[in-house]
């Protein structure tokens, strides 16, 4: 790859990616642009412009952007329509994050004339996959540089040396190994590395960062009501919000009674087993509540599709491959299962559970008078199940007169 002349680096601000950026300026003696993006990580991203303009950065090449609405109606929003769950537990907080991310940064490559886009993401984990399917996806020409993977600041030895020796501050608690690495957006806090690295030993409580520990929830449960328009939260207890608002609202609630907590041993798309302690206190009642819409508003063969289609879905999301004709084409069929997914849903929040317990819909496909144990004035004639039941059995019976013959 021939050096290039502009980089946008994904930059945090944090100590990592300023060793980044001035690795980028002295080895490449290339222009550098940076992005920062406010996902709801829940930190001020303003000292990320003061460091990048110590750094030597024009302040026209600096961008900080709040995309928090972006991401949850455009990304979010669109994989909990799937109900998507990694391995039948992860909810995909990071790997939502990244699609997002490397599409700003390609978009500010074109308007600043970048030939190039860099990422922070290490050489053993998802996130190199992520950002780079995407970016490739969106600009097949673009370059793609990832430090991590070619520089030989292998530890945090040199990584120290390296930002002493360039005047790059290093603040007191960064001198020392942190205990775990953490990603945080408004889905999700992610905590994995260091003392979590042993599958075989309980969590410390220090490592949780959103979700109050539901032996510490309050004592008393707590309702909430969430309305749904095709699929998609809209008013929390009659009250309408923004996506990001909905969000932000349910981690509040989620984030107070202990709910959300995944400890999860998973398999990463690069070959090896990880281990992370996630907190999705939102996206855990609003999966429950989504779940809890559908029940009554989704006709079962949509629905049972839609659950033998999930994992796909949420293996390619999990994977980096958001920006995949195969994604694209689930997604139209997800969206397509939607349109009448409207109504509202009543979930009791308590000690580390979310739980339906009451949902109601003009678009329901639930029929009191076919259920109901009392007299259903001719609504279902229960003679009916008998031939249904006799043109279901005839295979299993056929059966099971043949393998009589052969015993």
């Amino acid at each position: 790859m021939s050096a290039p002349k502009k980089v946008v680096l994904a930059y945090s601000g944090g100590l990592d990616t300023s060793i980044i950026l001035k690795w980028l300026q002295t080895e490449y003696r290339c222009e550098v642009v940076t992005f920062t993006a406010d996902l709801g990580q829940g930190e001020e991203l303003e000292p990320a412009r003061a460091k990048a303009e110590m750094l030597g950065i024009a302040p026209s090449n600096i961008y900080i952007e709040d995309v928090r609405e972006e991401f949850v109606r455009d990304f979010v929003f669109p994989m909990f329509r799937a109900n998507a769950l990694y391995e039948g537990l992860y909810l995909l907080g990071t790997s939502i994050a990244r699609p997002l991310i490397s599409k700003r940064l390609v978009e500010i490559a074109h308007e600043t004339g970048a030939d190039a886009v860099a990422h922070g993401a290490t050489g053993k984990g998802n996130d190199q996959v992520r950002f780079e399917l995407s970016a490739y996806a969106l600009d097949p020409a673009i370059k793609v540089i990832a430090p991590w993977r070619e520089w030989d600041l292998t530890s945090r030895t040199k990584l120290l040396e390296f930002a002493e020796a360039h005047q790059i501050p290093i603040a007191k608690n960064k001198r020392g190994e942190a205990p775990f690495s953490v990603d945080a957006n408004l889905l999700h806090t992610s905590s994995e590395g260091r003392v979590l690295e042993d599958p075989g030993q309980e969590a410390p409580d220090y490592v949780y960062q959103r979700v109050t520990r539901p032996e510490e929830a309050p004592d008393a449960p707590e309702m909430v009501e969430i309305a749904f328009e095709k699929g998609d939260a809209v008013a929390i207890n009659g009250e309408a919000m923004s996506p990001a608002t909905i969000l932000t609202r349910l981690n509040e609630l989620g984030g107070k009674h202990g709910i959300g907590i995944l400890d999860l041993v998973e398999n990463r798309f690069v070959g090896m087993k990880s281990r992370g302690v996630y907190e999705t206190p939102g996206g855990t009642i609003l999966l429950e509540a989504h779940r809890g819409i559908e029940q009554i508003t989704l006709d079962s063969g949509a629905g049972h599709l839609k659950d033998w289609l999930m994992p796909r879905y949420a293996e390619l999301i999990y994977n980096g491959f958001w920006f995949s004709p195969e994604r694209e084409m689930l997604q139209a069929a997800i969206d397509k299962s939607q349109e009448h997914v409207t109504g509202t849903v009543r979930v009791k929040l308590y000690k580390g559970s979310a739980r339906t317990v009451a949902r109601w819909s003009d678009h329901s496909l639930y029929s009191e008078a076919h259920v109901t144990f009392e007299e259903d004035a001719g609504a279902y004639d229960q003679k009916d199940a008998e031939g249904f039941i006799r043109l279901n059995a005839l295979r299993l019976k056929l059966l099971a007169t043949r393998n009589a013959k052969f015993k």
